[in-house]
């Protein structure tokens, strides 16, 4: 309809190419079209474009299952992740819409899913340099670093931070060198410089470069468990926790300590000390825990102890033939009575616990002759599992 009305009065006002100038010409009313034809033309073209440029999201909720799109578990958990690996939202393939086919793909792509999150694979690490500040101190001048460590793949709720400095990556990178000859072979390390090592562009520099260096280190099977690479994360917050308990700040004892305990569930610290009984990183998972269950417990703050006294207590519970041979932690008696009395104060069941603490004692064990877990936390001695006594300082005036 719009078209012949287009035609009708292009002829009439050229001819044959050649513009002329006529009055004005009196167009009946009834030849232009009702306000009505012309909404059927947009949705008619809306219809034709509708199949490719089609963002309503309606349908696409439309076509899930919405017991199973509203859990944890979902497609769209997974198709979450696809995003954040690289591909695009265009790349996907458009939604079809048949009896029972898109169930059927939601409950497959949930089964997949779940079955690779069973798995104990190693939780994919983003390492983000997201402050670089100049730190005058009073013999030395240097670059902090301020690092997020963050699992891809969902949103993580509570990402760790670590600050370090350039000659805190060198010494790993030195001892790493030493201890993984072959996996350590072609990864370079940002030199120094003679100057201008305070610029921006040279900072900018050093924390792109110290993202990929974090990433590949992290990609690698070897490195991703060794203590040394471990440690250089850790250690050092769990170290401030200690020392600020020793002298009771134990407020001030928190913030290190649960920024430790993230890191190292992060790292897989707590798998990988059970998979090797005798892993280092096994004594610091614990005593990481119990340091946070005698700190929330002397703040008063008794739920929280509680919960990690239960955690650790999850870690160390003996199995029925090593109960019998009396092979346990040295600490599962004083964390077995600590919990207990935690849990009777905040009315919670303790009698799984209650029951293992008999059975240690109707073995003949004493369990009223026992140091408390305050006691160890003071004296225990947190090293390194590589001492560097010959590179330790070395390069600490260094940016």
């Amino acid at each position: 309809m719009a078209s012949k009305l287009l035609d009708k009065l292009r002829r009439t006002l050229f001819k044959e190419g050649e513009a002329v100038f006529k009055e004005p010409v009196d167009v009946p009313e009834d030849s232009f079209p009702e306000s009505a034809e012309l909404e059927d033309d947009t949705e008619c073209l809306s219809e034709r474009l509708g199949g490719t440029l089609c963002f309503d999201g309606e349908n696409v909720l439309q076509s899930e299952d919405p017991e199973e799109a509203s859990g944890q578990d979902s497609d769209s958990d997974f198709l979450g992740e696809s995003v954040e690996d690289g591909f695009s939202s265009t790349e996907t393939s458009p939604v079809v819409q048949s009896s029972g086919g898109s169930s059927l793909l939601t409950r497959q792509l949930q089964e997949n899913w779940k079955s690779m999150r069973s798995l104990s694979l190693p939780e994919k690490l983003m390492f983000e340099v997201t402050d670089a500040s100049v730190v005058q101190a009073s013999s030395s001048k240097y670059v902090l670093y301020t690092i997020h460590v963050i699992q891809s793949g969902l949103f993580d709720k509570r990402p760790a931070v670590i600050t370090r400095r350039y000659s805190d990556f060198e010494r790993l990178h030195h001892r790493l060198r030493r201890r993984h000859v072959d996996d350590m072979e072609r990864v370079h390390f940002p030199r120094k410089k003679l100057r201008k090592n305070f610029v921006a562009e040279t900072i900018a520099k050093r924390s792109r470069a110290f993202e990929q260096y974090l990433t590949h280190m992290h990609s690698l099977t070897e490195l991703r468990c060794s203590p040394t690479f471990l440690e250089f994360f850790y250690l050092g917050d769990l170290q401030d926790g200690q020392m600020l308990m020793r002298v009771g700040h134990y407020q001030e004892a928190l913030g290190p300590l649960l920024n430790s305990l993230r890191l190292q569930e992060k790292l897989g610290c707590e798998r990988q000390g059970k998979q090797q009984p005798h892993f280092q990183q096994r004594t610091h998972w614990l005593f990481t825990l119990l340091a946070l269950v005698t700190s929330f417990q002397e703040l008063e703050q008794l739920g929280e102890a509680q919960e990690h006294c239960d955690r650790a207590l999850r870690d160390l519970a003996p199995s029925p033939e090593a109960l019998q041979q009396r092979h346990f932690h040295p600490l599962l008696i004083p964390l077995l009575q600590a919990n207990v009395r935690l849990s009777w104060k905040i009315s919670k069941d303790k009698r799984r616990w209650e029951v293992l603490l008999q059975e240690i004692q109707n073995s003949g064990v004493d369990v009223g002759n026992q140091p408390s877990l305050k006691e160890y936390l003071m004296k225990e001695n947190l090293v390194e599992s590589e001492r560097d006594t010959k590179g330790k300082g070395k390069g600490d005036d260094t940016t």
